[in-house]
């Protein structure tokens, strides 16, 4: 299994005591309890090592046969803001319009989102997710193979939405349908497909999220046990 690679003695996990380990699970629990996906973004400065550690957090999420599947393109400049703004809400025009259909705009309306998109001019990084559906050897230009894509790119951002809030960020997962002029101003390969734009900021002073997103599924909803 392990042909390729030189193997070594694991010991990438400290020996906490039970009673750490769950001390420890506790307040990580209580740490993401508070993540809430938010709109209202302050311009405030991130300093780019916040990103850059973040982004490497995502990148040490398992994927299919370790090909990392993913590539992270973080956008501060301000034209390609725009940019991205501007495309953005040409697509949510036409969601919002009745391209959704009437049960999905029914089902976001108590959240109060429209087309408008701010947020993508506001806050400082904007961080897009590209999947790799195949790479390329930089030598010979034949195909390299990728596993289990999308269920890798999703761990990844799963990773990089946890390392952004663990650091004090807000973060909005931004998904305009379709998403190709994504690639098309910036310039990725046609082997990559943009899956989300995650929007990373300090909440303005006047941040307000829905009291209602808060219901989460209770676990006894979402678990079944087998013991």
């Amino acid at each position: 299994m392990f042909a390729d690679y030189k193997v070594v003695p694991f010991s990438g996990l400290p020996n906490y005591s039970p009673t750490e380990m769950e001390n420890r699970s506790n307040e990580f629990l209580k740490l993401m309890q508070g993540r809430r996906t938010i709109r209202d973004f302050s311009s405030k400065p991130v300093a780019r090592g916040i990103i850059e550690n973040a982004v490497r957090s995502a990148g040490l999420a398992p994927s299919g046969a370790n090909r990392q599947p993913w590539h992270f393109v973080i956008v501060s400049n301000p034209v390609l803001k725009r940019k991205i703004r501007e495309a953005a809400e040409a697509e949510e025009q036409e969601f919002y319009a009745g391209k959704a259909g009437e049960q999905w705009l029914k089902d976001l309306s108590s959240l109060g989102t429209d087309s408008n998109k701010p947020f993508l001019e506001i806050a400082p990084y904007l961080i897009v997710v590209f999947q790799q559906n195949y790479d390329v050897d930089q030598e010979t230009g034949e195909k390299i193979k990728h596993y289990y894509i999308q269920e890798s790119v999703g761990l990844a951002s799963g990773f990089l939405i946890t390392a952004l809030h663990n650091a004090g960020l807000g973060t909005l997962t931004h998904t305009p349908s379709p998403m190709g002029f994504l690639r098309d101003i910036l310039g990725r390969p046609k082997h990559e497909k943009p899956v989300m734009i995650i929007v990373a900021g300090h909440p303005a002073e006047d941040a307000s999220v829905p009291e209602e997103a808060m219901n989460k599924k209770d676990l006894n909803v979402i678990t079944s046990w087998f013991e």
